[in-house]
């Protein structure tokens, strides 16, 4: 498999504050890589800082072998990556379907909103509600279903599980799975290690806004000794 991302020595600022100290990490094509760490560890940043939403940055940021770093945020997303924010982003006076309809295409082979609709039956049933009476999962699942029908193939989510119920919770692990069956490759940040600890094919752990250490699926209950360290879990 080719590297679908590739970050080599990626260092970000907000202002004079410098947020990331030099950040690596590779993602191949239809892989599932989840980003843990304590809250300001740098995971949210790095996620800002690679489709550049970050004050500025420097190193290298690589999709599919073109270098982005000097790109602007829209040129980036042109090369079929989708952002899904934790504030979710929900223009609230906007009805289900108009917020769905909203972005951009970016590739022919975007998810049709009939598929889209199967995948969220919810979405369907609220088609013409407002942002606003949608509950949080819907709304979650509504920021994601956004960047599902631009064609997006590799997905940043950030804190896609926060604070939502747990049947909810459940919904949005089967969607990643299904996403992971159809060839999409995501890169997740997540505080909630029992959702994130069953999808992911890799785990890289952030602190300090470095990349510390990495390992497997398959490697995952060997390590939980030093995620209780790092991450109290």
């Amino acid at each position: 498999m080719a590297a679908f991302l590739e970050v080599k020595d990626l260092h970000g600022w907000y202002g004079e504050s410098h947020v990331l100290h030099g950040v690596n990490f590779s993602v191949e094509e239809g892989e599932v890589v989840t980003l843990l760490g304590r809250n300001g560890a740098g995971r949210t940043s790095t996620l800002r800082a690679i489709m550049g939403l970050i004050g500025s940055r420097k190193g290298s940021v690589c999709v599919r072998g073109t270098e982005t770093v000097a790109m602007a945020t829209h040129q980036i997303a042109r090369l079929g990556i989708g952002y899904c924010p934790e504030e979710r982003g929900i223009f609230s006076s906007l009805s289900t379907e108009e917020n769905l309809m909203l972005p951009p295409t970016l590739a022919a082979d975007g998810m049709g909103v009939d598929e889209i609709y199967r995948m969220f039956p919810n979405l369907k049933e609220r088609a013409k509600s407002q942002g606003t009476r949608l509950s949080g999962g819907e709304q979650q699942m509504l920021a994601v279903a956004r960047i599902l029908r631009t064609g997006a193939k590799l997905l940043l989510l950030d804190e896609i599980s926060e604070g939502l119920a747990p049947v909810i919770v459940q919904k949005l692990s089967e969607m990643v799975l299904n996403l992971r069956k159809k060839g999409y490759t995501i890169v997740m940040v997540e505080q909630n290690f029992v959702f994130a600890a069953p999808l992911a094919d890799r785990f890289l752990v952030m602190e300090h806004g470095e990349v510390i250490q990495q390992f497997t699926q398959a490697e995952l209950p060997e390590r939980r000794a030093s995620l209780h360290e790092y991450l109290g879990v």
